[in-house]
């Protein structure tokens, strides 16, 4: 009898393991950090160039992160063309930053390859300021995604954007709309490719959410939006009353990818 109740003692956290484990997985989100060099001329985006193409990005390789987004505002951004570099680095936990750091410090090639970078002089530094973001993706996407064109990469358009919010329970509205009220079912039909939506959890502009889309090129990217304008769902969507004013600003860069990217 006793053995017979230990048996079922077992199984019945067996399978409560299981069952734990398969939800903990399903609503598993991936995690984000955006680094944002902010530049003053053309040597010091060749200094940050060189980092990441030569030491930064392979060291996340090493770590398992296999794909980083290096991403660079268009040449019609007269504001920020070479004045900005955006790194896109996808998380699997918000534990990870801490290991990154913890494997640079140990990796001898990194600190090798990125000796000019690290170890640049207090009056030539190689940026003007570094700003980094933390986000979690949204539920809608929980992972992020890469797409693959067959034009040039310096054709290739990757828009980002930033909604903030007046308050933190009108942004919560505005993550709801993009995720229950579907406004990202919206981007998927009209074949935006987008790289990810997410919470910002740590950043500048809070409370805001971010997201990325991206395109073959320009043209195909004003088709998109107009696309996403003229949608019938969207234009059911935005006349939500409980869905209005629940953006204060909306700051964009079109991007294209370095040519060292994996994304």
């Amino acid at each position: 009898m006793k053995s017979k109740k230990l048996f079922t003692g077992i199984l019945s956290l067996s399978v409560f393991m299981l069952i734990f484990l398969i939800s903990s997985t399903l609503s598993a989100r991936d995690y984000y950090q955006i680094k944002v060099y902010n530049l003053k001329d053309k040597k010091q985006e060749t200094a940050v160039d060189n980092y990441l193409k030569d030491a930064f990005l392979p060291a996340l390789h090493k770590t398992g992160i296999k794909k980083v987004g290096v991403f660079k505002p268009v040449e019609s951004d007269t504001a920020n063309y070479g004045k900005k570099i955006f790194v896109f680095i996808p998380l699997k936990g918000i534990e990870q930053i801490e290991k990154i750091e913890e494997s640079l410090a140990k990796d001898k090639d990194y600190q090798t390859k990125g000796a000019a970078y690290i170890n640049a002089p207090f009056d030539n530094p190689p940026y003007v300021r570094l700003e980094s973001i933390l986000l979690k993706a949204f539920s809608a996407q929980p992972d992020f995604f890469a797409p693959k064109f067959s034009t040039p990469k310096g054709e290739q358009i990757f828009e980002l954007r930033s909604y903030q919010s007046a308050t933190e329970k009108i942004y919560q509205k505005k993550v709801e709309m993009f995720n229950e009220g579907g406004e990202t079912e919206i981007f998927k039909k009209i074949g935006a490719n987008a790289i990810f939506y997410g919470e910002v959890l740590s950043g500048s502009e809070m409370p805001n959410l971010m997201y990325m889309t991206s395109y073959e090129n320009m043209k195909s990217n004003e088709n998109c939006w107009k696309a996403f304008r003229d949608h019938p769902d969207w234009k059911t969507l935005s006349a939500k009353e409980e869905y209005k004013n629940t953006v204060s600003k909306i700051t964009k860069y079109m991007l294209y990818p370095a040519d060292y990217s994996d994304i």
